[in-house]
């Protein structure tokens, strides 16, 4: 027994120091291949996304129920078929109807445990295969000649990334809301024909790879060599998407917490002075994906974002994509969404920002656009 003081209960903190996509663990038909370990210690695995390009958007509802049958033969989500289209969980309700609750000598209850089916069996099964092991590799060739006799080059994209980090190596991870933003460029591909794109919190640089199959120039950007290093390497795996004279990404430093661009030649990812000026001079659209998480790195995006608009030549349209996460915090003894109310605060304070010189104006996005990529769509992105 260990006596702890009544104040330091009172301040009791609890605190997680590791983090898992949701990308990595409900990723059918995905293999993460183990190719090296980066300059801290940390596995660097190589994952395969295919990009379902045959998809219609006069039918964007058929459309992702066709491709998750693809992918999911026997059914997608939270509902399970068997082969013939029936549902599983309504087979489980069914069995167990009827069967009544008996206690024993002592008035305990007795749990009547029945036969497993071949359809309970057939489920788990599913559900299992939901997660799949990890390949060790020796080398990258390997894994990509077997990865891509099931499709050519530009059907699939090839990324590099780390699994279950620290909270402040989040970026070297796949999330969600960068599927969702690359589903919605790959469905407005005539918007950013051309363009002149910052993304900021780049990390891995999926939504970037993906910006730069139509866009003229990508300006990828985040913070710490190790994460820009695996990004710079993901824009040389995946050159074979950019059509030729077009797709330039760039992967640049871009901290928030700084004032100015880094321009000094001796640091890896800095910027020259003439793109800096092709950024001020051409870009109209910047883009991030999942990257509010923490507020005083909201608070620092914001300042940045204002900052960058502010020099900007031409005016800029501005896509943010996130997941709003429900975590129960003992403050509030209750289910809360602190991160994403912050972000939601500090977007009303941009909207209602009234310097003379700058205007913003928001607007939210339908999310019934089609899926090119396999993952959950759920609700909270």
């Amino acid at each position: 027994v260990v006596d702890v003081p009544e104040e330091e209960m009172d301040n009791a903190t609890f605190k997680s120091d590791t983090v898992l996509s949701d990308v990595h663990l409900h990723c059918p038909n995905k293999r993460h291949l183990m190719v090296r370990l980066n300059t801290v210690g940390q596995p660097v695995f190589l994952s395969y996304f295919k990009l379902l390009w045959n998809t219609d958007s006069s039918s964007e509802k058929d459309v992702r129920e066709a491709t998750t049958e693809r992918e999911h033969p026997y059914g997608s989500g939270d509902v399970l078929c068997d082969k013939d289209g029936n549902n599983l969980k309504k087979e489980r309700v069914r069995n167990i109807e009827g069967v009544e609750a008996l206690l024993d000598d002592d008035g305990d209850l007795e749990v009547i445990r029945r036969p497993r089916s071949a359809s309970d069996l057939e489920a788990e099964n599913l559900l299992r295969d939901r997660v799949y092991p990890v390949i060790l590799m020796k080398g990258k060739e390997d894994a990509f000649e077997d990865e891509e006799q099931g499709g050519t080059c530009r059907d699939v994209v090839k990324i590099e990334h780390t699994m279950a980090t620290p909270l402040e190596d989040v970026g070297k991870q796949v999330w969600r809301a960068a599927f969702l933003l690359a589903d919605y460029i790959l469905f407005q591909r005539d918007t950013f024909r051309c363009c002149s794109v910052l993304e900021l919190g780049g990390g891995t640089g999926i939504t970037s790879i993906i910006m730069g199959t139509v866009a003229k120039r990508v300006y990828c950007t985040d913070v710490g060599e190790d994460l820009l290093a695996m990004c710079d390497q993901n824009v040389a795996l995946n050159k074979d998407l950019m059509e030729p004279g077009r797709g330039e990404v760039k992967v640049k430093e871009l901290d928030w917490l700084k004032d100015e661009f880094c321009t000094d030649p001796e640091v890896p990812y800095s910027w020259s002075e003439e793109e800096i000026a092709d950024l001020h001079d051409h870009c109209t659209v910047i883009m991030a994906a999942d990257v509010f998480y923490d507020d005083d790195l909201t608070d620092a995006l914001f300042r940045t974002l204002y900052r960058i608009t502010h020099n900007l030549r031409n005016s800029c349209t501005v896509y943010i994509a996130l997941e709003k996460r429900l975590n129960f915090t003992l403050r509030h003894m209750d289910v809360t969404c602190e991160a994403y109310n912050h972000f939601r605060n500090t977007l009303n304070d941009l909207e209602n920002l009234q310097d003379g010189k700058m205007k913003y104006a928001v607007e939210p996005i339908k999310l019934d656009f089609c899926q090119f990529l396999v993952y959950e769509r759920i609700e909270q992105l």
